[in-house]
């Protein structure tokens, strides 16, 4: 096996945050990218036509759609597969199952007979379950404690299946943030409006990898001779309570340094009796415990085997990464600028900005 120099990239998932900066990322490094995803939201079309607009190719289809899915993959290298069905509450496991496993083992078939030299498969770190001591690697337990944590490791073990007729490698993707990360901005404007409470004593670690160097992390194992066969664990290099976590994006917004807390049991509490009441009639619970998961879990993570293998070395500390964020999203107009925070913060009640 030699190592893949500049391959051409079919990338599923690219309306997503992290595959459409991966789109980005790769084009800027000189690879050609055929972009693959479902587009269901607003936040996914508008990434579609950012990913268009860069001179991208991009196949709107889901992952059962066979004949796009051959279409894309003509003339392609590599696989990075990170489409998945993650953020559906409300939808039963069969769901999960049927994207995440079955989706999956549909495109390592098509990729195989298509020719396709490696499949990289973007996985999670919701495989270890919940919270837990000592620092985990890429040996450690799995206990998944969701649908899609669970149908997560099952694809992991698809991938595997394939040893023999595809190059693999699995890649355990940490919390990713950044510049375009829509799943943190509900954090940052709390933070910003000086409505932000921690739930529960704040003590729970966190491992974030910033966009660009999971990018980076993604596209050394789709090229690298020593990443196939493996399964790597790719998280930041800093441990951050959540607590460290959010003073460093206070600091990014020029806030004062949140200090509430509130007890997580009443919250849980309701999550769990919310999503056994409204999930069986089809209501897509306002509360889920997943939401939670910010507040309580928490991991640390060994990242040597990266280190050692793929010399991949995370680049952006957290606090850089924070003021980036913030400043894409004040630039995108979804947080104030700077120096009406403290005005909007003292807004009364009911009253609009």
């Amino acid at each position: 096996m030699s190592e893949i120099v500049m391959p051409r990239i079919m990338l599923t998932g690219g309306s997503g945050f992290i595959g459409c900066q991966l789109a980005r990322y790769a084009l800027q490094r000189g690879h050609a990218v055929t972009v693959t995803s479902a587009v269901n939201t607003d936040a996914e079309r508008q990434r579609v036509a950012i990913l268009t607009r860069a001179g991208v190719e991009v196949i709107v289809a889901p992952l059962d759609d066979r004949a796009a899915l051959v279409r894309a993959l003509r003339g392609s290298d590599v696989v990075i597969h990170l489409a998945a069905a993650q953020h559906e509450a409300h939808a039963p496991e069969a769901h999960f199952e049927r994207v995440n496993v079955e989706g999956t083992r549909t495109l390592l078939e098509l990729a195989a007979s298509s020719g396709i030299r490696r499949f990289v498969h973007g996985s999670t770190i919701g495989v270890y379950g919940s919270a837990r001591d000592g620092e985990l690697d890429e040996q450690s337990a799995l206990a998944p404690d969701n649908p899609y944590g669970r149908t997560k490791a099952a694809a992991e073990d698809v991938v595997r299946s394939f040893a023999s007729r595809i190059e693999s490698c699995i890649v355990r993707i940490s919390e990713t943030y950044g510049p375009a990360d829509l799943r943190l901005l509900k954090l940052f404007r709390a933070i910003e409006r000086r409505r932000y409470v921690t739930l529960g004593r704040g003590t729970n670690e966190h491992q974030l990898i910033y966009v660009d160097d999971l990018a980076e992390g993604l596209l050394r194992a789709a090229t690298l001779t020593p990443a196939v066969g493996e399964t790597f664990v790719l998280a930041g290099a800093e441990r951050l309570t959540t607590d460290d976590m959010v003073a460093a994006i206070a600091a990014a917004l020029g806030q004062p340094r949140p200090g509430a807390h509130a007890p997580l049991w009443p919250f849980s509490l309701a999550a769990t009796v919310l999503e056994t009441t409204l999930t069986p009639f089809g209501i897509k619970p306002p509360l889920h415990r997943r939401r939670l998961d910010f507040f309580r879990k928490s991991f640390r993570f060994s990242t040597a085997k990266a280190r050692e293998l793929l010399d991949f070395r995370p680049a952006i500390p957290f606090v850089e990464g924070a003021r980036r964020t913030a400043a894409w999203y004040r630039e995108n107009g979804m947080l104030s600028s700077p120096g009406t925070a403290a005005s909007s913060a003292r807004l009364a009640p009911g009253e609009r900005r």
